[in-house]
């Protein structure tokens, strides 16, 4: 038994003195970039990363919607088509009655919206297939005929509502010049921006000639007695400025500004203080300056989760002020209820996401800035729309983006909303012409990872 033991000791001395060396050597037994000893050289391992491409058959790594190249292009149509959808179908709710009184039949300014929304479509299809280095060329031209268009409406323009920003076309259709004045200081200014891009860690790189044109084109709405768009001019350009890199103290200076503007603004005009103090406390002239803020919070308070059911609105025969333009957001919680306004905003939320995500991803710095240009000038309009409705904000009369009844306003943001689309779709080529990569990296036994790139 002792004898059977010893040999097989001896054995095994001997097979680890064939794998390890001569007694003593510290070699360790056959690892690479060593020399067996056999005379032959183990190779080093090859410890860099290795990348393939998945061959035809092969799974390639699954991604989530947003990581798809197209995604942010996807979601945004979805987004946009569906806010026109329910907003077309909202104007045909809405504005029933008043079209059978004025027009006698209940479908003629629901037809008016739908040719509206045929044209706009046909532009934003046209829009997303314009590159970057058209809508750079389209910057100066957009901007010379917007202040032109602003400029004739104060010669030639009608007054509707007490102010004087529209021009008469032909038949029943008329122009706002001042909704076509956002895209344009968008254009313009991003374009600006984007190539004084190194400059503009100076101060007068950074606002001349940006704020001097914008406040021509903040004048001459202001002259047309339209404070809500020329609100929304001015925020527009701060969103602008901000995705440009402008300090801080640049725009509590402004917001300062904004504000004593505001107040001489409403100071200087009756029906301005008056929405002011209506706003103030609705119920202090109920049947007078209040009655708009109250009736429309009456509509969404009888809305309930699921609201009336679609077209069944009774604040919309003759109780709610414009219920088919700048208040259509009380008959959607009154007919579709608390889930048809969470909807809106959800559908508002999706399009403000894409926009500032642009913003976050893009590397040309024109996308970039007019990306942020569209998203503030669609949230910030939308927020002011909807706190008027709920009270939280005085009434400026500015409708809500694409779903209020308007070709002005309508049109101007389908190009724009085109424009994203464009942006979204050519960084998704881009991105999607790239293989994917699945990186090996090794390790020891059993530890091996994988990543992938793309």
């Amino acid at each position: 038994m002792r004898s059977d033991l010893g040999h097989r000791a001896m054995g095994t001395t001997a097979a680890h003195q064939r794998g390890c060396g001569q007694a003593g050597d510290d070699t360790p037994p056959n690892l690479p970039g060593h020399t067996d000893h056999f005379g032959n050289t183990v190779p080093m391992a090859d410890t860099t990363r290795t990348t393939r491409t998945p061959g035809v058959g092969e799974p390639t790594p699954r991604r989530s919607f947003l990581q798809h190249p197209m995604g942010l292009y996807y979601l945004l149509i979805g987004a946009t088509l569906a806010l026109l959808g329910l907003g077309l179908l909202m104007v045909l709710s809405a504005s029933s009655v008043l079209s059978i009184t004025l027009h006698g039949s209940a479908y003629t300014l629901a037809q008016r919206q739908l040719l509206f929304a045929v044209i706009g479509v046909t532009c934003m299809i046209i829009a997303t297939r314009l590159s970057v280095r058209m809508w750079r060329r389209l910057a100066w031209p957009a901007l010379v005929i917007a202040v032109g268009l602003l400029i004739a409406v104060l010669i030639i323009g009608v007054e509707v509502g007490g102010q004087k920003n529209w021009i008469d076309l032909f038949g029943p259709f008329r122009l706002q010049p001042s909704e076509f004045a956002k895209i344009a200081l968008i254009l313009w200014s991003a374009d600006l921006l984007a190539r004084k891009q190194p400059m503009l860690d100076r101060w007068s790189h950074l606002l001349i000639p940006v704020l001097p044109v914008t406040g021509l084109l903040l004048l001459l709405v202001l002259l047309e007695g339209d404070v809500g768009n020329t609100l929304i001019l001015a925020v527009i350009a701060c969103g602008v400025l901000f995705a440009a890199g402008a300090p801080l103290r640049l725009f509590a200076v402004l917001g300062v500004l904004g504000v004593a503007s505001i107040a001489a603004l409403t100071l200087a005009a009756p029906y301005r203080m008056s929405r002011f103090t209506s706003w103030l406390d609705p119920s202090a002239d109920r049947l007078g300056d209040g009655w708009q803020v109250t009736q429309g919070q009456f509509a969404l308070g009888t809305g309930g989760w699921w609201g009336v059911g679609l077209g069944a609105s009774r604040e919309k025969w003759g109780s709610l002020p414009e219920a088919h333009t700048d208040f259509i957001f009380p008959v959607v919680g009154e007919e579709l209820g608390l889930m048809g306004t969470f909807a809106v905003l959800g559908l508002f939320a999706v399009i403000a996401f894409v926009a500032f995500r642009l913003v976050h991803s893009a590397q040309d710095p024109f996308v970039r800035l007019a990306s942020a240009g569209v998203g503030t000038w669609i949230v910030f309009q939308a927020v002011i729309n909807i706190g008027a409705v709920l009270s939280l904000l005085p009434i400026t009369g500015v409708p809500l983006p694409l779903v209020s009844y308007g070709g002005s306003s309508l049109v101007p943001l389908l190009v724009s909303l085109g424009m994203l689309m464009s942006f979204a779709r050519s960084a998704g080529a881009t991105a999607g012409g790239a293989p994917i990569r699945l990186t090996v990296i090794p390790g020891g036994a059993g530890q091996g990872r994988s990543r992938v790139d793309s």
